[in-house]
């Protein structure tokens, strides 16, 4: 008999308390599902929408177990967690998803590269590299792109090294070298998956990014062949499935000049790259998340109209309390959603929000999206 999920008896904890459990706590209230919040920022951007917020440390032991002891079900919105403490937590009983078996090998980049070496899953070659490397060991791999292992996000963490000038800006910290791929395309697949083992996945979309390495422009559908989106599809569950993993997946793809597909990184998470889903697919890949960590029925993916999604991002040279410039007239126009995520205060490149253009071509939401880039700004 399946366990009523509805209403305060049963409790759905996060850890992590930012924009993406905002938006997650946004579609859970639309099935009265209780979500509570664990964050070390009273002022994180779920605090004010969770049913409650427990101020910790979500890389404490001791915290993250108090709190999940507390929960039924316990999820992530950041791989940055204790993982010793979901492990004890899921042997307690409490069902743990992402499983933390997965967070430990998605979180380290090492890892997780190591993982689709094994196990055949296409990516780009790459070394490990240990604390303090030389700048004669750097200097053999040229041209490469170097990550940290851990704790990288939102473009920090990653530095191209193409010339022995750009050594200048090399990790000290254990990292991995890969090699740099001429790819002609950033693509990305969102795909779910219950503890049923049933898997939906969303159409393919194409990212740009910016200077600073955060998605410019997001462009839904793709513009690739249809035999691209069947192998990227086809990919995406491969990886899913291989790591067994319960909850949401995003999948980074390199397309190559000759077709090939290469997987970059994985988030398991909901990800910058399906914010537009909230308005241009039937299901949303928040309300995706909740119903595969909750094991309830997988929804369509189906998409209803073309998307162009842009991130609102803290102007340069201002950093204090956040002042929207041109919000008013950008709500006038007829197919722009404004996401903004609660974060008072602002600065140089903070995520502040997202903006989804929805049309019923995608020519039509390219040109309203170029048009109004610099039509908004966040300011202090």
């Amino acid at each position: 008999m399946e366990r009523n999920l509805i209403g305060s008896e049963y409790r759905l904890g996060i850890l992590g308390g930012g924009q993406l459990g905002r938006m997650f706590i946004q579609e859970a209230i639309n099935y009265n599902i209780h979500v509570h919040i664990m964050e070390n920022d009273e002022n994180a951007p779920s605090a004010a929408s969770a049913n409650s917020f427990t101020k910790g440390d979500i890389n404490n032991y001791d915290e993250v177990m108090a709190f999940g002891k507390t929960m039924d079900t316990l999820t992530v919105e950041i791989e940055n967690v204790n993982i010793q403490a979901l492990y004890d937590l899921e042997k307690s009983g409490v069902k743990v998803f992402p499983q933390p078996r997965v967070l430990e090998i998605i979180k380290d980049k090492g890892v997780q590269k190591e993982f689709y070496k094994k196990n055949g899953i296409p990516t780009s070659n790459f070394d490990l590299i240990s604390s303090n490397p030389s700048k004669s060991e750097l200097m053999e791999k040229l041209p490469f792109v170097q990550k940290l292992r851990t704790g990288g996000y939102d473009g920090k963490g990653v530095e191209v090294m193409r010339n022995e000038s750009d050594l200048e800006n090399a990790f000290s910290a254990p990292s991995i070298s890969e090699e740099l791929v001429p790819f002609t395309k950033e693509l990305s697949v969102i795909v779910s998956r219950n503890e049923r083992g049933e898997t939906a996945v969303y159409p393919v979309v194409e990212c740009e990014f910016n200077e600073v390495n955060l998605v410019e422009f997001l462009f839904s559908p793709a513009n690739i062949t249809k035999e691209t989106e069947e192998k990227a599809t086809k990919l995406a569950i491969e990886v899913i499935n291989k790591l067994q993993m319960v909850g949401i997946l995003a999948v980074e793809l390199f397309l190559c000049e000759d077709g090939e597909l290469l997987v970059n990184e994985v988030a398991p998470r909901p990800h910058n790259s399906g914010h537009h889903t909230i308005e241009c697919n039937i299901t949303s890949q928040f309300e995706q998340h909740m119903r595969s960590v909750l094991n309830m029925p997988l929804g369509s993916t189906e998409t209803t109209q073309a998307g162009v999604m842009l991130n609102l991002l803290g102007s340069e040279g201002h950093e204090g309390q956040a002042i929207y410039k041109g919000l008013y007239e950008l709500m006038a126009l007829k197919g722009v959603h404004i996401h903004l995520y609660g974060k008072e205060k602002t600065k140089p490149n903070r995520k502040m929000g997202h903006i989804t253009i929805a049309c019923s071509t995608m020519d039509k939401a390219i040109e309203t999206a170029k048009s109004i880039k610099n039509r908004i700004r966040v300011v202090a």
